[in-house]
């Protein structure tokens, strides 16, 4: 009589760290045996991995672990909010097991308990890879876990500790495995992308016979060895961030860069505890501008953050005109439980904040639209994501999944997720591009001397 396969559903919220952690777990359960179910009927056990950053998210949480309790009642709690079981249990006393981010161990020893895996090496087999939850031709590369700042809106460190930046070999093994895997695109995640490898005093590990350090230039440099799209995320404008332009220019990763840059009035980032030196930030926008022409940026700011001024919202949308920022994203003031923001005075009103928010979002979308409109006539390469019975669609280089614009082709609909084609543009909107099929391009390979190499 065979045992049936147990099987394990998963709700992953929040960021993309969190996603990966989500991975992780479900490459480790898969690898001892079990199935994943895509719904709750069909699963044994249900983990929900929260987000805790904000009061909205939690609200998300709170409402995704309801749902797993009654469309399945087996429950498991982890992520970011699962440090608060008190909060989780108060609402929803009868989950089975409750953890903290990145407490993977954890979470698999309560699948364990709740049901118990079948031992059978015919199901054990999971691949080099591991398993993931986006499509098969992009994933998320994680650096490090943690992070060392003290922004006065944020919990992270309190969330998911200090810096512990992943050893060269280690992200670079991960990454031409998902190369050979397949993947086109990797998205360089962290907490801070810039700071890699500060923990560790920058050391070098030993990659195909060759030391790389711990350090965002030389990561990158040999992430762009194996001749897939190389895209950085969340990279604070430290002055290293200056020797990853020239790669861009070389072809070596993508031309985009994802800056946090939260605002420009002096007085809002020191209260806030970022640097607050925005005209030099300008003068290095240009600069990297210079070096690499290509190069799109986005970014993340606050608006309503306690004690902004009419003033100071000025200065941000001054700022934003000059520095031209290619995509940008806005997040209306919150407070979240346990940032010291909390504690500021001069809260800002509601209303204030959605004014703000709508006058903001619309200078963005104004300069996105003149940046997309100077792309008409000329040709750009995408990746394909989806293709239906209407065409393609595709992301640019200055694209990242989920968050940006994307390319769209009508009527190409023999094409593949993964695709990575050129495009002639013929119209633009906003943040979005439409064109005609120029060439395909064939898969790239690893340069010589690259990652596949002797090094």
């Amino acid at each position: 009589m065979n045992t049936p396969t147990p099987k394990v559903g998963i709700v992953s919220l929040g960021c993309a760290k969190a996603l990966v952690d989500s991975e992780r777990i479900l490459t480790r359960l898969r690898a001892e045996g079990y199935d994943i179910s895509a719904s709750y009927d069909g699963a044994d056990v249900v983990i929900v991995n929260t987000c805790g950053f904000l009061d909205s998210a939690r609200a998300e949480s709170f409402e995704a672990i309801g749902e797993a309790m009654a469309e399945n009642g087996r429950v498991i709690v982890t992520g970011c909010m699962g440090g608060d079981e008190g909060a989780i249990r108060a609402i929803h006393p009868n989950v089975l097991a409750v953890s903290g981010p990145q407490q993977y161990q954890a979470v698999v020893e309560a699948v364990h308990a709740a049901v118990p895996p079948v031992h059978d090496p015919k199901l054990s087999l999971v691949p080099p890879e591991g398993l993931h939850l986006t499509p098969n031709h992009y994933a998320y590369l994680k650096i490090s876990e943690g992070c060392d700042n003290s922004c006065a809106f944020c919990i992270i460190p309190a969330l998911r500790g200090s810096l512990v930046s992943r050893p060269a070999a280690d992200v670079l093994g991960e990454a031409e495995r998902l190369a050979e895997a397949g993947v086109r695109e990797l998205l360089v995640i962290s907490q801070d992308t810039s700071a890699y490898g500060l923990d560790l005093r920058h050391a070098a590990s030993n990659w195909r016979g060759r030391p790389v350090r711990a350090h965002l230039t030389d990561l990158a440099a040999a992430l762009g060895d194996l001749g897939i799209w190389i895209r950085l995320h969340y990279v604070y404008p430290y002055p290293h961030v200056d020797e990853v332009i020239p790669l861009m220019a070389e072809g070596r990763i993508l031309p985009y860069l994802d800056v946090p840059f939260q605002h420009a009035s002096p007085p809002v980032l020191k209260a806030m505890r970022r640097p607050a030196n925005q005209d030099k930030v300008l003068n290095r926008i240009r600069s990297w501008r210079q070096i690499c022409p290509e190069l799109a940026i986005r970014s993340t700011f606050i608006v309503g953050f306690p004690g902004e001024t009419d003033e100071d919202f000025e200065t941000l949308l001054s700022w934003l005109d000059e520095a031209q920022l290619d995509r940008v994203g806005c997040f209306k003031y919150e407070n979240v439980a346990g940032a010291a923001a909390n504690a500021l005075a001069d809260q800002i009103d509601d209303d204030v904040k959605e004014e703000r928010h709508q006058r903001f979002m619309e200078a963005a979308r104004q300069i996105a639209d003149a940046r997309a409109a100077a792309k008409v006539g000329t040709v750009v390469e995408a990746i394909i994501d989806e293709v239906d019975e209407e065409g393609a669609i595709g992301r640019s280089k200055a694209d990242s999944p989920e968050v940006d614009g994307a390319v769209f082709i009508n009527g190409e609909t023999d094409l593949q997720p993964g695709d990575v084609v050129e495009v002639e543009v013929e119209a633009a909107e906003d943040y979005d591009l439409w064109g005609s099929l120029v060439t395909r391009k064939p898969p790239s390979r690893p340069r010589p001397g690259s990652l596949h190499g002797k090094g």
